[in-house]
């Protein structure tokens, strides 16, 4: 992977990530590359470097950035969706590896390799769906899904709305993580501070739903260059598979051989979220999903789609740029 800032958020509250179906009952677990991309932009726009920004990656050919979807993470330990091709292992009598939709990138590298999982080392928490050490009495994973019920009221008090909400609400010591990836060492100069600078404000107005009611916020985010983790070694050689650690959206350039691989497909909704129109849908996007894995003879590139509603007054761009890590084409058995 070429250089990037490693970003590590630590929310101050709830979380309210909406699913694609868009239930109020119901959260997802990752904050998709393409809403990350959003939330950034409109930071962008707050700081007075919005044209600039568009101009580098949405309208640009090749984004100076790139940007990985938001994981969880638990003290030092990375979790992530794992590749197709080498998750789950083979059937365990004491897991049930299929159970785990976040496992730690450590766990990733260790059946890159070739290597096998101890059934005696590992435990699978049920609520945030995270593969975690095995340790007595267990450890509570990163985040907990909760349902929190508050009421509308009108000025004059004569109606009540009562509604509830799902959030996530994070244990001690963890929070989220993402990658922003630079094309080149030109890009990493110019827009490291400007990143930098929108992700703290980000951290203080909110990411996700309900940020008028105060979630959504972190604290100071963590940003640093170190992106050794992410380093994957390929011992059998280039094969031409690429691990997604985003949502991704091909482009016409794209080489992707889609008859061989492992991914799975998702619709992107939403709604805009802007001072010309709000509250908007935007068009549906599909788009290949996190943990998947492509073979093509390069690279994936990705592109952002216009998905501004019909006779909108300006664009609105739906990042579907592929951060993708260079992965063995294995299979575990």
């Amino acid at each position: 992977m070429t250089s990037g800032l490693l970003i590590r958020l630590r929310p101050l509250g709830p979380w309210r990530i909406g699913p694609d179906s868009g239930d109020r009952d119901r959260v997802d677990r990752i904050y998709h590359s393409d809403s990350l991309y959003s939330a950034v932009t409109s930071a962008m726009d707050r700081l007075g470097m919005l044209d600039e920004w568009l101009e580098a990656t949405a309208r640009a050919p090749e984004p100076a950035v790139r940007f990985s979807s938001c994981f969880p993470y638990q003290g030092d330990t990375l979790l992530v969706v794992p590749p197709r091709n080498l998750w789950p292992p083979p059937p365990s009598s004491k897991v049930r590896w299929k159970g785990a939709r976040f496992v730690p990138l450590g766990v990733v590298k260790s059946l890159a390799a070739g290597q096998g999982l101890s059934e005696d080392g590992w435990i699978i928490d049920g609520p945030s769906e995270c593969l975690l050490p095995f340790s007595t009495p267990p450890t509570p994973g990163p985040f907990r899904v909760s349902v929190r019920s508050s009421a509308a009221v009108d000025r004059e008090g004569a109606s009540v709305s009562p509604h509830s909400t799902a959030c996530l609400e994070f244990t001690p010591g963890s929070g989220l993580w993402c990658v922003a990836q630079f094309s080149n060492d030109a890009a990493r100069d110019q827009w490291t501070k400007p990143l930098t600078a929108a992700f703290r404000l980000l951290s203080d107005s909110g990411f996700g739903g309900k940020r008028s009611q105060g979630w959504g916020r972190a604290e100071m985010p963590e940003v640093t260059d170190s992106l050794g983790e992410l380093q994957f070694h390929t011992e059998d050689g280039a094969n031409g598979a690429y691990w997604l650690l985003s949502l991704f959206h091909p482009a016409a350039s794209d080489t992707v051989e889609w008859s061989q691989g492992n991914y799975t497909l998702t619709t992107r909704g939403g709604r805009v979220e802007s001072d010309a129109r709000w509250g908007d849908r935007k068009k549906q996007t599909r788009m290949v999903a996190e943990g998947s894995v492509l073979v093509a003879s390069a690279e994936p590139r990705g592109s952002a789609a216009d998905v501004a509603p019909e006779g909108f007054p300006h664009p609105v761009y739906r990042s579907g740029f592929a951060l993708a890590i260079p992965i063995p084409l294995r299979v575990v058995s």
